[in-house]
């Protein structure tokens, strides 16, 4: 069966994770470490131990969850590998995709994430931004408030496009609090703030993409073994040029993720839906994009070991 590849971001980090994969698969560990040794501190004692608040502040939460996916990887990828039709992340994610396409070395990408969430911090505190996620409307709608709400002054965006009832607004504060009252006015049935260090994928995130851009450009990266569907453009990326641009413009640019997740099954119709990582949040969305989707969570080392051992 084919296989349609997802990678988690940033929310799905939780205390524990990863540690029973370090413990049942070697391959796992030695992703971990290496992982430790790139960034020079224990991250994985971090991911194991907590305490929650240093776990999912943005520096330490975003190569947290690339470690995770990539030790799953190290793990199930040599069954997986072959059958991989294209792969997509959400946000960081999108940076686990590269690591399992080969484009991206685990050490370069744990440090690439970890500078992304540094920077996006740094941004944040620059210039104070919010978050909201919103229910029951559909994505134009949200779109329209937006813009209506940035009128007033301040900038806030659409930034996550998470499921067809689910959008993350983004921008200065007092911009997403008009919008959300536009869009509690429109019908929805929830409007809930985010805890968040920044407006992230939003243009208040145009003074971290400088620093990105110039941590991209001095990694090595190859072309990836299979197409990874970028979240600002929801198309297949299939070159490294391409996939530095679009890492690069993810940062100031909605996650398409519905697009995204559609796109992918126009690829491979019949494929499975797979994540690997923590959590289950994106194989969840899949089944709420695509009627009858199939989907496969892997990212315990109970999930990975009954994985390795089905026929």
């Amino acid at each position: 069966m084919k296989t349609l590849l997802l990678c988690p971001g940033q929310g799905s980090q939780k205390i524990g994770m990863g540690k029973d994969l370090a413990g049942a698969f070697p391959a796992a560990r030695e992703v971990f470490q290496a992982i430790d040794e790139a960034l020079g501190v224990g991250l994985s004692k971090v991911m194991w131990e907590g305490p929650e608040d240093l776990l999912t502040r943005t520096d330490h939460a975003q190569p947290a969850i690339l470690a995770h996916s990539v030790a799953v990887w190290a793990v199930a990828g040599a069954k997986l590998r072959g059958t991989v039709a294209a792969a997509a992340g959400h946000s960081l994610g999108e940076y686990s995709a590269y690591v399992a396409a080969g484009a991206l070395g685990a050490a370069d990408g744990a440090k690439l994430v970890r500078r992304r969430g540094e920077l996006m911090h740094e941004a944040g505190t620059a210039r104070a931004g919010a978050m909201a996620a919103v229910l029951g409307l559909a994505p134009d709608v949200v779109i329209a408030a937006c813009s209506e709400a940035s009128k007033s002054g301040g900038v806030v965006v659409a930034a996550n496009i998470n499921e067809p009832t689910q959008t993350v607004i983004s921008g200065d504060p007092e911009a997403v609090a008009r919008a959300g009252e536009l869009l509690k006015a429109k019908g929805a049935k929830r409007v809930i703030p985010l805890k968040v260090s920044g407006a992230f994928h939003s243009p208040l995130m145009a003074p971290a993409q400088t620093g990105l851009a110039a941590a991209l450009e001095q990694v090595a990266m190859k072309d990836p073994a299979f197409p990874v569907v970028a979240n600002a453009t929801a198309e297949p990326v299939k070159d490294t040029r391409t996939a530095k641009a679009q890492l690069s413009a993810q940062l100031v640019s909605p996650v398409r993720w519905v697009e995204c997740t559609q796109r992918l099954h126009a690829l491979a119709d019949s494929a499975r839906f797979v994540e690997i990582g923590p959590g289950t949040v994106l194989t969840g969305l899949a089944r709420r994009i695509v009627a009858g989707a199939q989907v496969l969570n892997l990212g315990t080392a109970a999930d990975v070991g009954a994985f390795l051992e089905a026929a």
